[in-house]
């Protein structure tokens, strides 16, 4: 049948005879020889078809875009000044003896080469939009990558062991989707949101080394990195501490990107607290190609008489920051607005800026609507503070921590990967990993004067902050770390809990008392209670990881079957109507909501 890959003939078949099988990517009619490109997952090959050779090209005469075919020929070397450097097989041809047409096709809904399709096009005729060469290359790259993990975990005595799809619905932070149980009326299983609590009972039954890489399932607002289903890289093992759970897994991240990409990432990799992630970057998620950071200055604003500064200076639960721009002095007013329009979007009520135009004259040398609202000697200290130079920007955020943090967070990556930004060297390419340490355990919410669990309530506190637990919740740090790389976190894990009276304690400080753990969590506090042993372990996002391998814009570049960010899969209709007897089956009725059942 095939003698090699379309896309893998080279010189080395040079005068042998090969069968190859494909499909039309191009068929061109050159003053009565006719060419045919043939794709399959390898690439490209050309294809020579004689009019000498009249059933052959009887046949090629009626071939089109998207036929499927088989093709036998010989190899031979393209003429001179035809060889195509960008092909695997440009150096060679295929002079055709015989064509077949397997399958023919209609007229594709695109062409596979046309780089301006919508995404809803795309989706809708997916197994088309599969077969363009960026595609077809992505999920070679996803393959890639999940053989180089699979062999790095095996080669460390790591276990794949699959856990259940239906499960007990726990809370884990975000909605769970729902499945109804037929044999068991009013009763529902959830889908997974990550294996968890199951990984943390095998630690407990003695397979100390697990991985799995898994569906998981998250009903929430989506986005370009995120989709209801999703595949994760799920580890867990026993009997190592923090430092060595990192260890382990920076090492396999660096091994896929030089198995993969041929790139050595950096080793070791930087380690930052979250508490500093969070005062330079306004981002527990930093992307550290951009070379700027935030200044607090909240302490010189407090008594200024611009109460946009001063306000928040003055609140406990507030920020005020800087951050400076080298060389933005040269920034249009345009672009300002455009950036006061795009912090808006993070709930930012504006953007103070000052042009430092001569940082030695004060107040002349600084052009800004607030220079007159601020002391010449506080203006002083902000040029000194943020070390502001001749031709600088500085934009300032104040507001409620959350809002400075995201809004300022989110124009210091945007001005970083600007036209500017390059221009000035505020960013760099390659590969910035990092991994964020010491998150905070819990997060108190306003609205129910609480404290919630930051990653989940099996999060071990780090040493020597379990009594904190009780008399101050919010100072108490957790053995939690998350692998960060060009500002998307790929991973994050924790050491886990496996001391019943520090279980408790963490319980109590999140106001779940023993009868509502016990209701919630009761298979895993029993299986606890066995002897567990310490363990920990992290995930990875194999589509946000594979994403940014490919250079992809989202992860449904990445995925073969993706769904939109109404979850909704446009190839297959889904989620759709289901008839009434199966409704009935499962003992659901449907009530109208505005006019229209749900």
């Amino acid at each position: 049948m095939r003698t090699c890959y379309t896309g893998e003939v080279n010189a080395q078949h040079l005068g042998q005879t090969v069968t190859l099988f494909g499909w039309v990517h191009r068929r061109r009619d050159h003053g009565g020889v006719i060419f045919i490109d043939l794709r399959d997952r390898a690439g490209l090959a050309q294809v020579v078809i004689n009019p000498e050779d009249a059933e052959a090209f009887a046949i090629a005469e009626r071939v089109r875009n998207e036929f499927c075919l088989r093709i036998t020929g010989t190899v031979q070397a393209r003429p001179e000044g035809t060889v195509n450097p960008d092909l695997a097989s440009g150096e060679v041809e295929v002079v055709c003896q015989e064509i077949e047409i397997l399958n023919p096709s209609v007229t594709p809904a695109f062409q596979l080469d046309d780089d301006n399709l919508s995404e809803t096009t795309r989706l809708t005729h997916r197994v088309l939009d599969l077969r363009r060469p960026q595609m077809q290359r992505n999920l070679m790259l996803r393959y890639r990558v999940s053989m180089a993990v699979r062999k790095y975990l095996d080669a460390l005595g790591f276990i794949d062991i699959e856990t259940p799809m239906l499960t007990k619905s726990t809370p884990e932070g975000a909605r769970d989707y729902l499945v109804p149980s037929r044999v068991n009326p009013g009763e529902f299983f959830a889908l997974p949101q990550s294996p968890q609590l199951f990984k943390q009972m095998l630690m407990v039954s003695g397979f100390d080394r697990y991985y799995q890489i898994t569906k998981c399932f998250r009903d929430e607002d989506l986005r370009a990195d995120r989709q209801p289903e999703f595949t994760q890289i799920d580890c867990e093992l026993s009997f190592v501490s923090e430092e060595e759970i990192r260890a382990i897994f920076e090492e396999m991240v660096r091994e896929v990107f030089r198995e993969v990409k041929g790139v050595e990432l950096p080793k070791p990799f930087p380690t930052m607290s979250w508490a500093e992630a969070m005062q330079r970057f306004g981002s527990d998620k930093p992307d550290l190609r951009v070379n700027l950071e935030f200044t607090d200055v909240g302490d010189l604003m407090r008594e200024v008489d611009f109460k946009v500064f001063s306000a928040p200076a003055n609140d406990p639960k507030c920020r005020v920051v800087a951050l400076r721009v080298p060389g933005g002095g040269a920034m249009p007013r345009s672009e300002i607005d455009a950036y006061t329009k795009f912090v808006g979007i993070y709930g930012a009520k504006g953007l103070a800026y000052i042009k430092v135009n001569d940082a030695s004259a004060i107040p002349s040398g600084l052009q800004s609507p607030i220079v007159k609202n601020i002391d010449d000697a506080v203006l002083q200290q902000l040029i000194e503070r943020t070390g502001a130079e001749d031709g600088d920007l500085i934009f300032f955020g104040a507001d409620k921590k959350q809002i400075v943090n995201d809004a300022m967070g989110a124009l210091r990556i945007k001005i970083g990967h600007s036209e500017l930004g390059r221009a000035n060297g505020l960013s760099e390419a390659g590969w910035k990993p990092l991994w964020v340490v010491d998150f905070p355990m819990f997060e108190y919410d306003e609205a129910t004067q609480r404290y919630y669990a930051a990653h989940h309530p099996f999060t071990s506190p780090k040493d020597g902050h379990e009594d904190l637990l009780e008399s101050a919740p919010e100072k108490v740090l957790a053995k939690a770390y998350d692998m960060v790389l060009n500002g998307w976190e790929m991973g994050g894990g924790s050491v886990r809990i496996h001391r019943a009276e520090v279980q408790s304690k963490v319980f109590a400080a999140l106001n779940i008392d023993p009868q509502e753990a016990q209701e919630k969590f009761g298979f895993l506090l029993d299986a606890l209670q066995y002897g567990a042993p310490p363990h920990g372990g992290v995930a990875f996002g194999l589509d946000r990881l594979v994403t940014m391998m490919a250079g992809a814009d989202s992860i449904r570049d990445v995925i073969a079957f993706p769904k939109t960010q109404r979850a909704q899969c446009l190839l297959t209709d889904a989620p759709s109507a289901v008839d009434e007897a199966q409704l009935k089956e499962l003992h659901i009725r449907l009530r109208p909501v505005d006019n229209k059942p749900t």
